[in-house]
């Protein structure tokens, strides 16, 4: 115990020489860059007092989305970007950038201080003083970063699923209101309001602020296929740009594609069907070995003596 806050006495005390070496062997700033930098920390305050305001993530804590804004922005001054899979991940999570480093930063310090928290209790029963060795430290703050992510990554397969079969629904009543006579942007915007859920509401949205914006939604579709890592979307958006006006080719189409994503959904849930049914058996192969070992132990036990 001591070992290690010693250890951690002397990177604190590091860390500080650095920094403050860095200040002073700081090069002066010419007026153009120290105008950029007076602009980016007034955009940067701005930024922080509007998190507070952001209502598309009302669950999370404005406090930890300041934290998290500012490590963002410790990134951005690095030009250090998340990758554009993480960043899908996300969006369809429904996660904000800032919740998600928020988060990264916590987990690690708190892996950090789990060896020390866990050797606390035994030091002070056993009156031993027992180290932290500084591997443990570094392990445990490594999966607390990784922690978050494999959460994410984990809920965001699970929503894409649940989006594509959503969206093959929506083609389906697409392809049952062109049938009525309706034209591409209507029937989008009506099969768009025939659920509350979040996949078809995430659709409805997009398809309004394209009405808004002036833009097509086929475009707006695709805009959102991007965003959120979908490809049946960015399909569905160039099929729709290609047959726009002729309603009988769009009907067809959509209904193919409908059909499509159906058997795919089928395919990919007997896919994980067959793996669980896999790991079952695995698992039954090893209690079948581990009752044959309890059998023949006491045989082997008593020739070997």
């Amino acid at each position: 115990m001591n070992l290690t806050l010693v250890l951690l006495a002397g990177a604190a005390l590091g860390a500080g020489v650095f920094l403050a070496v860095r200040v002073l062997l700081q090069a002066p700033l010419s007026g153009p860059v120290a105008l950029a930098q007076f602009d980016s920390r007034l955009s940067r305050g701005r930024r922080e007092a509007g998190l507070t305001a952001d209502r598309r993530h009302q669950d999370e804590s404005a406090r930890m989305r300041k934290i998290g804004a500012r490590v963002g922005d410790t990134l951005d001054d690095r030009g250090i970007l998340l990758p554009p899979a993480l960043r899908a991940r996300l969006a369809l999570v429904g996660q904000s950038r800032e919740m998600f480093l928020a988060r990264c930063v916590l987990g690690g310090l708190l892996g950090l201080l789990v060896p020390v928290l866990a050797l606390g209790p035994v030091t002070a029963i056993t009156g031993l003083a027992l180290t932290v060795p500084l591997w443990s430290m570094l392990i445990g703050g490594l999966v607390g970063l990784v922690v978050p992510f494999l959460q994410i990554s984990g809920q965001a397969d699970e929503r894409r699923r649940g989006f594509r079969h959503v969206l093959s629904s929506f083609l389906d009543l697409v392809a049952m209101n062109l049938a009525g006579g309706r034209g591409v942007p209507e029937a989008l915007q009506t099969a768009s309001r025939i659920s509350d859920g979040w996949a078809m509401v995430r659709i409805r949205d997009t398809l309004e602020a394209a009405r808004l914006q002036g833009s097509t939604p086929w475009v707006a579709l695709g805009e959102l296929g991007d965003e959120l890592d979908v490809d049946e979307l960015r399909d569905l958006s160039g099929a729709l740009a290609l047959v726009a006006e002729d309603g009988a080719k769009v009907r067809d189409s959509l209904t193919a594609r409908a059909s499509s994503l159906r058997r795919k959904e089928l395919a990919d849930a007997e896919g994980r069907a067959a793996a669980r049914s896999q790991s079952m058996l695995v698992a039954q192969l090893l209690l079948c070995v581990g009752f044959l070992l309890f059998l023949i132990y006491p045989a082997v036990a008593r020739v070997l003596s």
